[in-house]
């Protein structure tokens, strides 16, 4: 892969719902920890044609029972190719993601459909992009769309488990912020730290002013981590910005593994060792 596969620009976006041919599918994942559910937000202004797509239901399980799964446990594959169909996808369909939040909600998104066999590219710099570049909003529900009849082919992207991240041999990069890295707050899970041996690569560095930086830029920045000539696993508080970090490296012709559970579910096993500090 290439920046080019993983990511649109909204000039290209624009373009594209000009074109007398067929729309992509548009998927506006907006989510934020601080308010997980966006609906009022996509009804209030959202790109034509999009549908909204809810990252708590849609784009992860639920586990009462076990808590060392982590908040946002992946779905099932046959939950996924249900709500891939319901949003009318099949494998020859050209689909958009986008959110309100640099990316980390649509990472999200594109990393699903990529773990599923599909493909997908997220819009830089999301729905404000769009809007600056000129682009006109629509408001309301989302628009009923035709199920597609699709077969997916799941595990198509590296998973890890909690036993191959702590044995992992290459490089670990935690996605959070470096404060709750070091173990110096921890708001949301039950222990304040990280995985012994990883190293801290935030990320909310991946862009700026809601844009991902330049592939030079970036590829300096995961050079200096060491991720760009060792295998990379990558894991945040519950797996949704790890997909950010995973996005960009994808970008860079990297391949990571996937630590699903991430910090939520490591630290809620008592018999994991936690590290602290830099």
């Amino acid at each position: 892969m290439n920046r080019s596969d993983v990511l649109i620009t909204a000039d290209e976006l624009l373009a594209r719902l000009a074109d007398d041919g067929s729309t992509p599918r548009l998927l506006d994942v907006r989510w934020r920890l601080q308010k997980p559910d966006g609906r009022d937000d996509f009804a209030a202004g959202h790109i034509p044609g999009a549908v909204y797509v809810d990252l708590d239901t849609e784009l992860a399980a639920h586990s009462e029972t076990d808590p060392t799964a982590g908040r946002h446990p992946l779905p099932s594959a046959e939950a996924f190719q249900e709500q891939v169909r319901a949003w009318g996808i099949d494998q020859l369909t050209e689909v958009v993601v986008y959110d309100d939040n640099s990316g980390q909600g649509a990472a999200r998104a594109w990393w699903l459909l990529q773990w599923a066999g599909m493909t997908a590219r997220v819009l830089d710099g999301g729905l404000n992009a769009f809007v600056a570049a000129g682009g006109e909003l629509a408001t309301g529900p989302s628009e009923p769309v035709q199920p597609s009849t699709v077969t997916i082919t799941p595990d198509s992207m590296p998973v890890i488990d909690a036993d191959a991240a702590s044995a992992w041999t290459g490089v670990l990069l935690d996605a959070r912020a470096g404060e709750r890295f070091r173990g110096e707050t921890e708001p949301l899970d039950a222990k304040a730290g990280h995985i012994p041996g990883a190293k801290s690569a935030p990320a909310s560095e991946n862009t700026a002013d809601g844009k991902f930086l330049d592939e030079e830029a970036l590829r300096s920045r995961f050079s200096s981590l060491g991720a760009l000539d060792q295998p990379v696993g990558v894991y945040c508080g519950s797996g949704v910005s790890a997909c950010h970090n995973a996005l960009v490296l994808a970008s860079l012709g990297i391949e990571s593994s996937l630590y699903p559970a991430s910090w939520s579910g490591w630290s809620s096993d008592p018999a994991r060792p936690v590290a602290t500090g830099a």
